[in-house]
């Protein structure tokens, strides 16, 4: 009889291993259109998350280019609310391939995919190639509802991928994510789940709504974008966040648009907010990076109409400038809307028809962002998750002053001393950033020269960075 159990048993596990192997088989990418040769596998498809609304998150997963069975997990979200994780963090930013002009794609030399095996996940339902069949789900989603989505995704993944259950996992994204990452962290710790989560990373992230919104403003003024007069009327008539609280609530005051509005005509259309030192995409074709730039603006001024939202000073011409494509957004839209693309993803449209850079359907509950989610960070580092929050130091919408003082907060709050004592850090023979480190377990660093979006603007920089972060060693110094 026991020799019957054992028999059937083996024949159960046989079944289930040739299973979880037609899974993979079916979502591994076989070469994308335009692909150099490379010696890493690649996959990407849906995780179900929930089968009565046939909601579907999808996933780009990269291995690591070398020893992907030694290396860590990282699951990678971006913000917006509602951007994609595919589109900005993998072919943007620090995935291993960028599209170019000519229909290709070149190898990304500054890869995270060196230093980890990454996950790129487009969610909540409703960005990117992630659906809800049932649409109705897109009229109202809030922060609570993505992390338990984000959740099952990782759960039902990992059977999928069983080699990665037992790796040691971070989670990181930026921007909005600044609610993303440490709310999904918080949730796999609570529900006790078998993840060997090790720590996240958040960069210019959202975390406490007055603090990071007004640091704007003297962002502003310290850079030279406005006058002394404006950053005054600012300062004393309406600041960044009391304006985008009357935003949210529809009742914005004479006051406060007349400040806006002086702000705006000196900041001129033709600086980039993310990078206000960085060149802006001269392109007739424009409608993709506008959805990003407007969806992204109205996350912080969702009043504003579309004629102030418009970017249409810009004529035709393709530039890269310093090594940085700065029409890269563009291109990589181009290139997810290619059907042969798609293809190659296993990807589908469902309920649009383009994809998109952020989301055109998806109604989220704005007033998740008044909500700080410091409290959840300083939780994260109280449980011994390692920290790091990182800044591009051009970005004005999340700017660094707002961040580093937060970051500051948390350590004060937990009586954390400086283990590390403000500093450079160093990339190559150039400064790279400046750092701070508390206790074990808490670090802040700046990345010099980079947007909101670091690793698309400092792809080297943000590299080490990354590097340093998951292997616990301090960044370099002289």
């Amino acid at each position: 009889m026991q020799q019957f159990i054992q028999a059937w048993m083996a024949i159960a596990l046989i079944f289930l291993c040739s299973r979880t192997e037609s899974l993979l088989e079916a979502d591994r990418i076989v070469r994308l259109p335009g692909q150099p040769p490379v010696s890493f596998q690649q996959f990407s498809g849906y995780i179900t998350v929930d089968e009565k609304q046939h909601r579907s998150l999808f996933y780009y997963f990269v291995e690591a280019e070398t020893s992907p069975a030694s290396k860590p997990l990282v699951l990678w979200l971006n913000g917006g609310p509602g951007c994609s994780s595919v589109g900005v963090g993998a072919f943007v930013e620090h995935g291993p391939f960028r599209p170019t002009t000519g229909n290709n794609l070149v190898r990304n030399e500054y890869s995270w995919n060196k230093e980890a095996n990454m996950l790129y996940l487009e969610s909540p339902a409703g960005v990117g190639f992630s659906y809800s069949a049932n649409q109705t789900f897109y009229s109202y989603v809030n922060d609570e509802m993505t992390a338990r989505d984000n959740l099952v995704f990782l759960r039902r993944w990992f059977v999928k991928f069983p080699q990665y259950k037992q790796r040691d996992f971070f989670i990181a994204g930026e921007s909005y994510a600044g609610h993303y990452v440490p709310q999904l962290a918080q949730l796999i710790i609570r529900s006790k789940v078998n993840f060997n989560l090790k720590g996240i990373a958040i960069g210019n992230p959202l975390l406490e709504f007055n603090t990071d919104l007004n640091a704007q403003d003297h962002f502003y003024w310290s850079h030279g974008l406005i006058s002394d007069s404006t950053y005054q009327l600012l300062t004393s008539v309406c600041n960044s966040s009391k304006l985008m609280r009357e935003a949210l609530t529809g009742t914005v005051s004479s006051a406060c648009l007349g400040v806006y509005t002086l702000v705006q005509k000196e900041l001129s259309e033709s600086i980039d907010p993310y990078d206000v030192t960085g060149d802006i995409c001269l392109s007739s074709n424009q409608s993709q990076l506008k959805i990003f730039n407007q969806q992204l603006l109205r996350s912080r001024l969702p009043y504003l109409s579309p004629q102030v939202l418009e970017l249409d000073s810009v004529k035709q011409q393709q530039q890269v400038m310093g090594k940085v494509d700065v029409c890269l957004l563009e291109e990589t839209t181009n290139y997810l809307n290619r059907k042969d693309v798609q293809m190659a993803l296993h990807a589908r449209l469902v309920g649009v028809t383009n994809w998109h850079v952020c989301s055109v359907v998806l109604e989220y509950d704005r007033s998740n962002e008044e909500r700080p989610t410091i409290h959840v960070v300083r939780s994260l580092v109280k449980s011994g998750l390692a920290v790091l929050v990182y800044s591009g130091d051009q970005d004005s919408i999340i700017a660094f002053t707002g961040t580093r003082s937060l970051v500051s907060k948390i350590a004060k709050d937990l009586r954390l001393k400086t283990t590390v004592p403000y500093r450079a850090w160093l990339s190559g023979n150039q400064v790279g950033g400046w750092t701070q480190v508390y206790g074990d377990n808490l670090s802040f660093a700046t990345i010099r020269g980079a947007s909101h979006t670091a690793p698309s603007t400092q792809p080297k920089r943000s590299l080490l960075l990354f590097k340093s972060f998951l292997e616990k060693k301090p960044l370099p110094t002289a």
